[in-house]
């Protein structure tokens, strides 16, 4: 039987409303179908499971030698620059045998901005041309 060997976390802050995750999902589901070599697990610092520290046991049980952990933030806010690393600090404690690597927060990334920029000029193009008058 072959081990996996590379995973990814993409961890999100979470929130009560099970709805509020879905783009979260769409996005693991999408990583999936560019790698399918790679586990992808989302996990969650609050409010929703799994935490990071579960997907973490669970991706090291299934023999993960390297996991990138991606903040999905749109900015390193204190979850990213306090919690997030110390949650980091003790998976590498609990399981010494894996390289984690953490990467900066999703949204600081140059193509998410330039995503975001289109999208929300895009939007204004959009209500412009539906409240233009009729001739």
């Amino acid at each position: 039987m072959q081990t996996m060997t590379e995973a990814l976390i993409l961890f999100a802050h979470g929130a009560r409303d099970t709805l509020w995750s879905r783009p979260f999902e769409a996005v693991a589901e999408r990583i999936r179908a560019l790698r399918p070599q790679t586990q992808v697990r989302l996990a969650y610092l609050e409010f929703m499971q799994p935490s990071l520290t579960e997907a973490g046991d669970e991706l090291a049980a299934l023999g993960a030698r390297t996991v990138t952990v991606v903040p999905m933030f749109l900015g390193a806010g204190g979850h990213v620059r306090r919690d997030l690393p110390a949650l980091l600090e003790d998976l590498k404690g609990r399981h010494p045998e894996v390289d984690w690597s953490l990467q900066p927060a999703i949204g600081e990334a140059p193509a998410i901005i330039e995503a975001m920029a289109c999208e929300a000029a895009r939007a204004v193009t959009a209500s412009t041309a539906s409240a233009a008058p009729a001739s």
